[in-house]
């Protein structure tokens, strides 16, 4: 009991309760209490700590929880170490418990169990008692299994390990990887718990498992085993872009074109194909040179759920406007095993700033006045725009009212353009529009001022751009009137354009120079401020440019300018004035000699303390002689003033005082856009001043980076305002570079921003895969194999490739595409194909040539990159692993799917392309089966196998007929340029041979039989009734195409009768039987005789009706639906089962049934559908008619009878049969007229005849009709004849008969059609439930027989029963004499009885068709029936001499009475009425007290009725022989039959039965009355009696004692014997002959003794040949061999004899030959007979 207790816990809750639990004792445990019966009581009753040689008590408490109070009992322990008061009732009232002491005494240290037993009126149950030593126990499930788990991941589950033991208890775990437990040891107090984890690490997918083994225990160790079950799964990822269409997963995330500067976040789905937990890490590959990532993610690492998705966030952070960017997400899962790669790709976009004009022209005005012009300025971008104009506008002639600001996407903004000169001169001012992200803008300002005295010429638009050209020729740097004085010389000339330039001769020819206007970013940093480079030589410079005043306390501080000329002219520079500025230039006006310098000093005059001061200068420089426009004579040589510009700042704070805080936003980029080494890279950046207060700034980039240029290095930005910086650089190498600039504010060292930036040069990288090496597999020639290549871009610069191949290899490899862009970073996958047109290997080189997409300043050195191919051409065959398949059946219309295995044994792919060739076997119409389509569809007619590989090609067939159909499958080898090659084949290979057979399901009916009202019907009347014949032949043919509308059962109807589409339609007539009678029960036996199997259905129209709505069903029914909906409501026909599966050769029983409800005809019609074969309408048809009605059932109204020979003498008699299907007996007539009037056209010959023109048909029997048809000639007769049913209905019946030519239509040929008209079974193949005993045939045919011979055959009657002996009976409905051999008796189980079945000579040709009937009965209920029938009938005689006083003191007297006495026997009933159907009567009884109590008489239990068809026709001798004459031999002539006088002219015997027939019913009362007076008067008569007995007492004839077969088997046939012994005949006979042959011997005279012994041989002789002559001879030889061969299959059927058996050989001793003249021994008799 202890292992019960401690029983590993069934629910796996348990294993997952917290850690240490507090200790439990183990008396608290073992509490568990049980409930029988309303009885409480604890489970086990345990002892603990018990000592040897001590007594311990216990006390064992039951308590009564029911309602009710409770008696039970007990029974003490059976061993003696368990004690408890003596047994005694106990009574529990509800509520009460008793507490029974239970004592203990241990006489030993050991374990002790014993029980005690309960007993109570319910049952019994026990407590066990137990007393066990202290011992180490661990209680643990036996199997934990753990999560489904990802390969190279972990799971893990928890379990909890109790001791449940009364010891301290050591465990220790064992354990085989992937399996890993925590804790691996631990120690346990009694009742503690301990929480122990399985963890389970795969490595490989698959189901693991594993034992764990747990060793606890002190000294002796115990073990305990978990089986760990685990499963392993590959994770499958797969990354799909969100929004893209599901299903089709793209890897691809594409984020467009983003604006610079902000950050545009994606997502893709990762999706968990598996049904495991998938964690995954996101990497990318490192970039060196690649100091910041444009994408990041949002997460590196994260678990899929198992068929689950996951979002990540992919972000695009461009920092480059142009850019496009390309990098790889590779997500890895499983331990780096399998690796999904995310591509994403974005560009950067920027703002698109533009001028409507560059140039803005203020024509001239007066000194002191002022002109306004507008300039429009648009951002097409949808990025918003920083844009500044380089100009101080407080300090400039030239202003603008909004000089920066922020243009927003998709705007334009007119801006006004102020011009106020301050001295009478030209005006020119290139100003540069900065642009934040883009390259800068460049207008021209330029106007003229006049004065009173001077009168400059007027600057027009055209002057600056033959300015521009000139100074590109080098001609700007002389004055006009130099230049003016040329032109006189013809030292130059003018252009088309009206520029000037030297003349051709002094040009040595050369092309005159042309301006282009330079790169913007190159024009702003170029310009000669910022370093020694200058696009174009400065005519006028000014130093220095930039200037820090530093602290500048009042009242003023200087700087001096130093301003040179550098023409070959006279100059005047004259400085704008600015009167607000804290900055001023002494003097405003200068003239500087031609290539010398001029100083001017700037004075810093700051107006208050602690402040910023910040300005520009601005001075333009002009050519004196331009003072006046008189100077000038040629406009060409006008020269616009020059601009120069000085930025100023300082302060007026005190040494220690801090200065103000500036509140700024920089905008400034970490990296230098990607340039090619040696090569400029510039970037803006953007200072913003947030507060109220002005921002001075000075970026010391010479001193601290002199690698990086700053435009502006100083200026000021206003409140609220923004300055954009211009930064270049110029990396040499693909070194990255880290640049750090420093930029103060406000001239305060602490308000110091360090700048750091990065910067890298960039040459051509192309990286190719697998080092320069492209192999290719072996191709079979003429073919072309494509495989991917990759080549990346590893460079931030966009690259052009271009692949070369040689021109001879251009036919045999190329590359799709030849040439394209590279994006920086991107990997580009190019399709190579091969196409060898030799059997030979391949080496091939190609090279790829790379360069810049944006080509730089300095053309790059030719660079590519060398690609070996290696390929190899090759021929291959195929071959198919069985060069023949044999499909076996298919059913036609039906498809069957097979798989051909196409093997590869070269070392090529080789592309096949299949073609099928047709053939067709068996018969058929070429002409017909020519149109059909193919039958064999291939799944690929095109395909390709590896090399050393197989493929498997599937094949559909589908046959359209029932024939054989054989394909051959050729193929060849597809090869595109085959045709230009010389190995081109000119036919298809062989591959295999498919065959396969066309079939339809075959079902067909094998037998019937029936149960129920039509038990009795014969298995041929239900083959007629059910039409069998008909439906087998039509099953056996090919189905139309309109039963194969539907090749399977289908709801397709919307009516409730369904369209027909089959051409056969057939009745199931199952007869009529009286109303409330037992149901008409056929079994029908399905066989598939075919090859395929079969599923087959009965669908009733309901079952083919569809399903609609009731709105739009139907609701006018005609008389026909109605009809049917009531039959199929009340389920008055039933077939079951209604559909089925039949393999080939299989069998299965149908049960089909008519319920006898309704009066009336019941139609049904049900179709019997085949799956893609027949489906035949059968109308199920049925009357039940009412209890006094008299009706004939006919089946048909249409009787063929047998064809018969023209000519013949000896016309057959033929049935037909009438069944009367009601409750009450039927009488019949047959109207004879229209015979008499076929007779009269046929010459007074009878053609038809009836034989039984009046009878009578008990109920539920057949009556038979004899009728003989004689044709006069070869033609068909018909003849209406009405059958008067008495009381009933008349029905009239159209009989037809045949007449043929014997001399054209042989008589066997007839003969056969007759004995195969009906094909039922021989044997007996189907059997009724409950069925105990079957025959051996079912059908007897006897064939053609002449009519004075019997015939017999042998039938066995099997009991198949086990257990139960059946008796049985034969019963026949026919006149024809059949004798049955035992007619009955009793067959003991498992036993079989021969039956011999002779048919008695006909005496006249007969067509026999007889039912012989065997009811069997079970010997029990037979036994049973007959001892309640005697005790029924002994109460019915008690009751008849019974009688009843009655007394009125009978209630006083019936308490002495005793009770057996008072109680008597029920009324006698009589049985029901045979004609009345069974359950009548009790429908009829009064539903009173005393109904019950009647006793009904006994029935009969209804026998189980076997049918056996016996068919013979009989021929008269002379028709025989002429007909059959080489059977004739076979029959057995008794002569005593064939006598003359016995065969007297058949038509004068009809014609006497026709007069017969004729006589009135008074005239045969006569008759007999007649007859019966003549027999009686003869037995009364003495004399007559006495002429008897001499008769008897006679001697007996010689002839005579061959009649006493007869009397010698009545006398030994006995009741219950089963075969008649006809020995004695032939022993009467033996006596009879020797008591003849002494006779003769003592007749012959003394006188003849001394006669030779030759003479009295030769007399036996002569006697022996007399008597063998006699008829009665050859009788007795026939009987004795009957007699012998039936003993002998007696024998044999009860294993007695072994026919089969080998025989025996004895060898017998030689014998002497006595030399006599008698041969015969003198034992024998004389006749020789023995």
């Amino acid at each position: 009991m202890l292992a019960e207790v401690h029983e590993e816990p069934q629910n796996s809750d348990s294993f997952w309760k917290s850690g240490h639990d507090r200790k439990v004792s183990p008396r608290e445990a073992k509490k568990k209490k049980v409930i029988f019966w309303g009885i409480e009581v604890p489970e086990t009753l345990s002892w603990h700590d018990w000592k040897v040689g001590k007594e311990v008590i216990k006390h064992l408490t039951l308590k009564n929880v029911h309602r009710k109070a409770q008696k039970l009992s007990y029974r003490a322990p059976s061993t003696p170490f368990f004690l408890t008061v003596f047994p005694q009732p106990i009574t529990l009232n509800p509520g009460m418990s008793v507490r029974l002491p239970v004592v203990f005494r241990p006489s030993e240290k050991r374990d002790y169990e014993d029980n005690i037993l309960f007993m109570k009126a319910e049952g019994e149950f026990s407590v066990s008692l137990q007393a066990l030593l202290p011992r180490c126990c661990l209680s643990m499930p036996a199997a934990v299994q753990l999560p489904v788990c990802a390969t190279l991941s972990a799971t893990e589950a928890a379990f909890t390990v109790c001791n449940v033991g009364d010891l301290l208890c050591i465990f220790d775990w064992e354990t085989s990887s992937p399996f890993f437990m925590i804790p691996e040891s631990g120690t346990l107090n009694p009742g503690a718990k301990c929480l122990v984890k399985v963890i389970f690490k795969p490595e490989v997918a698959g189901v693991h498992y594993a034992t764990a083994t747990c060793w606890f225990g002190g000294e002796e160790k115990q073990k305990r085993t978990i089986m760990l079950k685990a499963l392993a799964k590959y994770p499958c990822l797969c990354v799909n872009v969100t929004g893209k269409k599901p299903g089709k997963f793209q890897d691809v995330l594409c984020f467009g074109s983003v604006p610079v500067g902000t950050t545009v976040e994606k997502s893709v789905e990762i999706f968990n194909m598996s049904v495991v937990d998938a964690p995954y890490t996101i990497e990318r590959a490192e970039d060196p040179l690649l100091c910041g990532y444009v994408f990041s993610c949002n997460a590196s690492s994260d678990v899929v759920p198992a068929k689950g998705k996951l979002l990540l966030c992919i972000r695009f952070q461009p920092q480059v406007v142009g850019e496009h960017s390309t990098d790889y997400f590779t997500i890895t899962s499983a331990g780096c095993h399998l690796k999904t790669v995310l591509k994403v790709v974005g560009s950067c976009k920027g703002p698109s700033v533009s001028l409507h004009q560059h140039s803005v022209s203020f024509d001239w005005i007066n000194l002191g006045e002022s002109l306004m012009r507008t300039l429009k300025i648009s951002n097409t971008s949808d990025v918003p725009a920083y844009y500044q104009f380089d100009i101080d506008c407080k300090g400039s002639v030239f202003s603008l009212d909004r000089p920066s600001g922020v243009l927003e996407g998709s705007t334009t903004l007119t801006l006004k353009v102020i011009f106020r000169p301050t001295h009478p001169m030209t005006y020119h001012r290139r100003v540069a529009c900065l642009v934040h992200h883009q390259e800068p803008l460049y207008v021209d300002f330029f106007g003229t001022c006049h004065s009173d005295t001077a009168k400059p010429p007027t600057l027009q638009k055209r002057h600056l751009s033959w300015y521009r050209t000139n100074m590109v020729r080098g001609l700007t740097f002389y004055p006009p009137d130099i230049l003016s004085e040329m032109l006189k010389n013809e030292k130059l000339q003018m252009d088309e354009k009206g520029a000037l330039m030297l003349p051709p001769e002094v040009s040595e020819d050369q092309p005159p120079k042309e301006y282009f206007e330079p790169n913007a970013m190159a024009e702003y940093f170029d310009n000669g401020e910022n370093s020694d480079l200058a696009l174009f030589p400065a005519h006028v410079s000014v130093s220095p440019r930039e200037y820090d005043f530093g602290c500048c306390m009042p009242p003023q501080k200087s700087l001096s300018l130093y301003v040179t000329n550098h023409t070959k002219g006279s100059i005047m520079v004259a400085w704008t004035p600015n009167h607000d500025s804290a900055f001023h230039v002494h003097p405003e006006i200068c003239d500087v000699a031609p290539l010398k310098s001029s100083t001017f000093h700037v004075f810093c005059r700051p107006t208050q303390v602690n402040s910023l001061y910040a300005a520009e200068l601005e001075g333009f420089a002009v050519y004196k002689v331009m003072r006046h426009y008189n100077n000038i004579e040629n406009d060409a040589t006008i020269c616009p003033s020059w601009c120069l510009t000085v930025r100023l700042r300082a302060h007026t704070y005190e040494e220690n005082q801090e200065h103000i805080i500036p509140q700024y936003i920089l905008d400034v980029p970490k990296t230098f856009p990607p340039v090619v080494c040696d090569t400029d890279t510039y970037r803006s950046m953007l200072l913003s001043n947030t507060s109220t207060s002005l921002i001075t700034f000075s970026v010391n980039h010479t001193e601290d980076c002199p690698s990086v240029l700053v435009k502006p290095s100083l200026g000021h930005v206003i409140p609220g305002g923004h300055q954009i910086f211009l930064l270049s650089t110029h990396p040499v190498t693909t070194v990255l570079q880290q640049h750090v600039l420093s930029l103060e504010l406000n001239s305060y060292p602490a308000y110091t921003k360090e700048i750091v930036l990065q910067s890298c040069g960039q040459s051509l990288l192309l990286l190719l895969e697998g080092d320069g090496i492209l192999y290719f597999k072996p191709l079979q020639i003429g073919t072309s194999s494509t495989r991917m290549y990759t080549i990346k871009n590893c460079t931030r610069l966009p690259m052009v490739f271009t692949w070369r191949i040689r021109q001879s290899d251009r036919k045999i490899l190329s590359v799709s595409p030849t040439a394209g862009v590279l994006q920086p970073y991107e990997a580009m996958a190019q399709a190579w194909t091969f196409s060898p047109d030799n059997e030979t290997k391949y080496v091939l080189r190609a090279v790829v040539f790379v360069k810049w997409k944006s080509p730089g300043p300095v053309s790059p050195t030719d660079v590519h990159y060398v690609l070996r191919v290696i390929g190899e051409g090759a021929l291959g065959t195929l071959r198919a692993e069985n060069d023949y398949l044999d499909l076996g059946n298919v059913l036609v219309g039906d498809q069957k799917s097979y798989s051909i295995v196409l093997l590869n044994d070269g070392i090529c792919t080789l592309n096949y392309i299949l073609s099928v060739e047709q053939l067709f076997t068996g018969p058929h119409d070429p002409e017909e089966v020519y149109g059909d389509l193919l039958a064999l569809e291939l799944e690929h007619s095109r395909g390709t196998i590896p090399a050393r590989s197989k493929a498997s090609v599937g094949i559909k067939v589908r046959p359209a007929r029932r024939l054989q159909y054989t394909w051959k499958i050729r193929y060849d080898i597809w090869a595109p340029r085959a045709a230009d090659l010389s190995s081109a084949k000119e036919t298809d290979d062989f591959l295999c041979r498919i065959v396969a057979t066309g079939v339809y399901p075959t079902l067909r009916i094998t037998d019937a039989c029936t149960t129920g009202t039509a038990r009795r019907n014969s298995k041929m009347h239900i083959w007629k009734l059910f039409s069998l014949d008909t439906l087998n032949e039509y099953l056996e043919r090919d189905p139309t195409p309109g039963e194969l509308t539907y090749k399977v059962p289908t709801r397709h109807s919307t009516c409730l009768i369904p369209p027909v589409y089959t051409p056969l339609l057939l009745d199931f007539d199952f007869g009529s039987a009286p109303v409330g009678s037992q149901p008409t029960s056929v079994m029908l036996l399905l066989e598939n005789k075919g090859v395929v199997p079969v599923d087959w259905a009965f669908l009733f129209p309901y079952d083919q009706k569809m399903d609609i709505e009731p709105w739009a069903e139907n609701v006018d029914f005609t008389p026909q639906e109605l009809h049917q909906m009531r039959i199929q409501d009340n389920q008055l026909f039933s077939v079951s089962p209604k559909s089925g599966t039949l393999l080939p050769g299989q069998e299965e029983s149908v049960h089909l049934s008519h319920r006898h409800e309704f009066i009336g005809n019941d139609r049904l019609p049900v179709l019997l559908k085949i799956s893609y074969g027949h489906e035949i309408l059968l109308t199920f048809s049925g009357v039940t008619v009412e209890h006094d009605q008299r009706y004939v059932h006919f089946a048909s109204t249409k009787h063929v009878f047998a064809p018969i020979a023209v000519g013949g003498s000896h016309p057959p008699t033929q049935i037909y049969k009438l069944y009367n299907g009601g409750s009450m007996p039927v009488t019949f007539e047959v109207q004879l007229d229209n015979l008499m009037k076929i007779r009269e056209k046929n010459f007074q010959h009878a053609v038809f005849a009836c034989l039984t023109p009046r009878g009578e048909i008990p109920p539920g029997e057949s009556g038979h009709i004899g009728w003989i048809f004689s044709p006069l000639e070869a033609k068909t007769y018909t003849v209406d004849v009405l059958i008067q049913i008495l009381e009933g209905d008349s029905t009239q019946i159209t009989f037809q008969g045949v007449g043929y030519n014997p001399n054209v239509v042989e008589e066997a040929a007839t003969s056969r059609q007759f004995f195969s008209s009906a094909v039922i079974p021989g044997s007996a193949r189907l059997t009724v439930p409950g069925q105990a005993a079957t025959l051996s045939h079912n059908r007897i045919c006897l064939g053609n027989i002449p009519d004075c011979t019997k015939a017999g055959r042998l039938v066995f009657l099997n009991n198949i029963s086990k257990s139960k002996a059946v008796v049985f009976n034969w019963s026949q409905d026919s006149e024809i004499v059949l004798e049955i051999a035992p007619k009955s008796g009793v067959v003991q189980p498992g036993e079989s009885i021969p039956c011999f079945i002779t048919l008695q000579p006909t005496r006249n040709p007969y067509f026999c068709r007889i039912n012989l009937v065997c009811e069997v009965y079970i010997q029990e209920s037979l036994v049973q029936y007959e001892r309640d029938l005697h005790e029924w009938e002994k109460e019915k005689e008690r009751q008849a001499v019974e009688f009843t006083i009655t007394e009125k003191d009978l209630e006083t007297k019936k308490k002495l009475t005793s009770p057996s006495v008072a109680s008597t026997l029920p009324p006698i009933k009589s049985q029901p009425t045979p004609c009345q159907p069974p359950g009548c009567i009790e429908r009829g009884l009064p539903l009173d007290k005393d109904a019950s109590q009647v006793w009904v008489k006994p029935e009969l239990p209804p026998p189980l009725s076997l049918h056996l068809d016996v068919s013979a026709r009989s021929y008269a001798i002379e028709d025989f022989l002429s007909n059959f004459a080489l059977d004739f031999p076979r029959f057995f002539l008794s002569r005593k039959l064939v006598d003359g006088s016995g065969h007297r002219n058949r038509m004068d015997t009809e014609c006497e039965r026709l007069s017969l027939a004729a006589a009135s019913k008074q005239e045969l009362e006569v008759v007999t009355d007649i007859l019966a007076g003549v027999i009686r008067s003869l037995l009364e008569n003495g004399h007559f009696q006495k002429s008897v007995r001499k008769i008897e007492d006679e001697p007996i004839p010689y002839f005579s004692q061959f009649q006493s077969a007869k009397s010698a088997e009545l006398q030994d046939s006995r009741p219950g014997s089963k075969i008649p012994s006809r020995v004695s005949a032939s022993t009467d006979l033996d006596h009879e002959k020797d008591r003849e042959g002494r006779k003769m011997s003592q007749e012959a005279s003394p006188s003849d003794l001394p006669e030779s012994s030759e003479t009295f041989h030769h007399k036996q002789l002569r006697v022996k040949e007399i008597i063998s002559r006699q008829p009665a001879v050859g009788n007795l030889v026939e009987l004795l061999l009957e007699n012998t061969l039936q003993n002998i299959m007696i024998e044999a059927s009860r294993g007695e004899v072994v026919l089969t058996a080998q025989p025996r050989v004895i060898a017998l001793p030689p014998s002497c030959l006595c030399k006599t003249k008698n041969p015969l021994p003198k034992s024998l008799p004389p006749l020789g007979l023995s």
